[in-house]
């Protein structure tokens, strides 16, 4: 579990630059048509997986009674998993603005992970 652990200290910084970089260009693409493309979508999935693998290790340390987390910091865990699945779910209500939407998201899980960092840290 140890090393379960070191992981998820790790990837927890992992996930907050993945989704803060998907953020910035997906907002870059909204703003300059060029760079729309599909690696908008696959840039912002491959970030969100990266948090989703980051909550799934936290549920698993949390389950194994071996370590206990400061209550906000579960509660970040669950904001970025219900608003991943909210995106999943709204996907085709914003397709019209779909680079803006995905660059706020971004952004927004970003934050989500730097306040669920700072929880653990203080």
């Amino acid at each position: 579990m140890s090393l379960l652990f070191d992981f998820h200290r790790t990837w927890g910084y992992v996930a907050i630059v993945l989704n803060g970089l998907a953020g910035i260009y997906a907002l870059l693409a909204w703003r300059y048509r060029k760079l729309r493309s599909v690696w908008v979508v696959r840039s912002t999935i491959v970030a969100e997986a990266a948090l989703l693998i980051q909550v799934a290790v936290g549920i698993i340390l949390i389950s194994s009674k071996d370590y206990t987390a400061p209550r906000f910091h579960i509660f970040y865990g669950y904001v970025a998993f219900i608003t991943i699945g909210a995106v999943y779910t709204y996907r085709k209500a914003i397709r019209r603005k779909r680079e803006l939407w995905l660059g706020l998201i971004g952004l927004f899980l970003m934050g989500v992970g730097i306040r669920a960092v700072l929880q653990v840290v203080q």
